[in-house]
């Protein structure tokens, strides 16, 4: 069995449809694919409809932008109520400083004499629950500044970088507990990636895990072998469930094909065992896998 379980589609940062990724994990020989769209559960629908067409497993999800210490922290929430009002609330303001803060960010660009406008954006993020970086990158791809979004990143987008513009990312543990008072369960994705912190430390985790969290995301692109058994030893430590995932963006996102990095089946029936113990305790209707 093949388990994904973080992928992207244009709905936050993808590049597909919520409907042609999955038809492409089926193609890719994905048995278990989650759907895990940055801040918003908009994909969902369109997914279960797919994954019933396509005959995958499809576990509903979505990634958080959190803050941990004034760092950036990615948190996949599964399986929580879509519709718990504190849940909603945090989703709101995080979506709306993604969007807030295009202005800032296409100024800063003009300052530089590059000539890319909100409509030149608007163009790329189509339906997009919010219209952010990647979609700034995409104009400027569009436009022949850069030749793939990782170079926008790299030259003007990341922090930084002279166009990065901070914005609100919600706390991480009150984060961890709104979700699992939503009936979901936690991952933090790729903890010791992108920035090279390795940060959160198993002294972070502790009361993480406290909160409720209940996994690490060990196995994704972004971890050298040597970060991946370090992770695995405080995984291990700590009882938390161990992921692999792509975090696949479709042609968003160069080197992260769909099944690039898998999650043992022993690791996701673990996961499921704890989210079905959150749903219960929580009481609130939270979404079932689609088999």
């Amino acid at each position: 069995m093949r388990i994904d379980l973080h992928t992207h589609s244009r709905v936050s940062d993808g590049t597909e449809s919520p409907a042609e990724l999955v038809k492409a994990a089926r193609t890719a020989g994905i048995d278990v694919l989650a759907l895990t769209d940055h801040d918003t559960a908009a994909g969902w629908p369109e997914a279960v409809e797919a994954a019933r067409e396509h005959g995958v497993e499809l576990v509903r999800g979505m990634e958080i932008s959190t803050d941990l210490d004034g760092r950036g922290v990615h948190l996949l929430a599964y399986l929580p109520d879509p519709t718990y009002p504190p849940l909603v609330e945090e989703l709101d303001r995080v979506l709306a400083g993604r969007t807030g803060r295009l202005p800032t960010m296409l100024a800063r660009l003009q300052g530089l004499g590059i000539d890319v406008t909100l409509e030149d954006v608007l163009a790329q993020s189509g339906d997009a629950a919010a219209s952010g970086r990647p979609h700034v990158a995409d104009a400027l791809v569009a436009k022949g500044v850069v030749p793939s979004r990782d170079e926008a990143f790299e030259r003007f987008l990341s922090a930084g970088r002279p166009a990065y513009v901070d914005r609100y990312a919600a706390p991480l543990e009150p984060m961890i507990r709104t979700v699992a008072a939503a009936g979901g369960v936690t991952v933090i994705a790729h903890p010791w990636g992108r920035s090279g912190h390795e940060r959160p430390d198993e002294q972070d985790l502790g009361p993480l895990v406290a909160a409720g969290l209940s996994g690490l995301e060990v196995d994704h692109q972004d971890h050298t072998p040597d970060v991946r058994e370090r992770l695995r030893a405080i995984a291990r430590s700590l009882d938390l469930v161990v992921t692999g995932s792509s975090d696949h963006h479709g042609t968003g996102k160069s080197g992260h094909e769909l099944g690039v990095n898998t999650t043992a089946p022993e690791e996701y029936a673990r996961l499921l065992e704890r989210a079905a113990a959150a749903s219960a305790a929580s009481g609130r209707r939270t979404p079932e896998v689609v088999r």
